[in-house]
């Protein structure tokens, strides 16, 4: 039966002489979606943000004409379902007694716990992952980075004219596009980049554009405009969960951007079966990730 730990699973456990099981000890990386997402907590099966668009430019008024009047309307709603993920094992009332090394079978747990923190890393990091494919829309009916974010009369895009690799030009370009960001109703509005997330592929690429005073690769050695102008101001982070080597992306200060619901913290539970006496242990939480506002990053798949 699957999911079922038998004295036949682990038959080794059985005999004396064993020093040590291995496999389980490799060091974690420390939390990373909490470096991208805003963490915040839910008490529902979904929570929603709508947009609301606002008024635009004023129109100038004819002596003694009236007031042209706008208005203001409900735009695209965002879900965020929760979902539950769950894990478990179960291992015989045999195995349990036979086990001539108890202290070694706290490692099962631990594997539970290391699956389901990868596991919300891994649906964390695909909101980027899925960034630019048209398998995965949004609100606004388009892809998280894409060139044709509706916005009333026109569009706005959160992509390069052409996508290209990680470069002190393109993440300057990326900067400047950032700053000309309007909203629904197409007026400008202050939106900066804040952080430069890369794959691990382009970690040195990103320490060499972002950390010194100097402009890398040049010989003139001018200054490093972005690093000058305090640009970025949170640095760079890698996420070892993106899957394109050469996908790199800006995160803005734009509100309502790449969001994280915590619906119910992880749980981890232990319960015996009447009938067989197996113990069954478990692992279960709920929690959504997603994005609201496509002007929280502008990315680009690289070359």
């Amino acid at each position: 039966m699957s999911g079922v730990i038998t004295t036949g699973t682990f038959p080794k456990l059985l005999f004396p002489g064993i020093r040590a099981l291995f496999g389980d000890t490799y060091n974690e990386y420390p939390p990373e979606y909490s470096d991208i997402f805003e963490s915040l907590t839910s008490d529902k099966n979904y929570e929603e943000d709508i947009l609301v668009s606002g008024t635009g430019m004023a129109i100038a008024k004819t002596q003694g004409e009236g007031i042209t009047y706008s208005t203001m309307r409900q735009g695209y709603i965002q879900r965020y379902l929760n979902i539950t993920y769950a894990l478990g094992y179960i291992i015989t009332m045999e195995e349990i007694q036979d086990n001539l090394y108890p202290k070694f079978a706290d490692f099962r747990t631990k594997q539970l716990a290391i699956s389901g923190r990868q596991t919300k890393e891994t649906i964390g990091a695909n909101i980027l992952n899925r960034a630019f494919s048209s398998s995965y829309l949004y609100g606004d009916g388009v892809a998280l980075c894409a060139n044709n974010h509706p916005i009333t009369g026109s569009t706005f895009s959160n992509i390069p004219t052409s996508h290209v690799d990680l470069s002190e030009a393109a993440l300057e370009d990326g900067l400047i596009a950032i700053q000309n960001f309007r909203n629904d109703a197409g007026l400008r509005k202050r939106i900066i980049g804040m952080k430069l997330i890369v794959p691990p592929a382009l970690d040195f690429e990103a320490a060499r554009i972002l950390k010194n005073p100097l402009r890398p690769a040049t010989a003139e050695r001018d200054i490093n405009a972005m690093y000058t102008n305090g640009m970025l101001p949170g640095g760079y982070v890698v996420n070892h969960y993106l899957t394109d080597p050469d996908a790199w992306f800006i995160q803005t200060d734009c509100p309502q951007g790449l969001q994280f619901f915590q619906r119910m913290e992880p749980t981890f539970d232990m319960d015996n079966d009447f009938d067989t006496k197996n113990a069954k242990f478990s692992y279960i939480e709920r929690y959504s990730f997603g994005a609201t506002d496509p002007r929280a990053v502008l990315g680009s798949q690289g070359a």
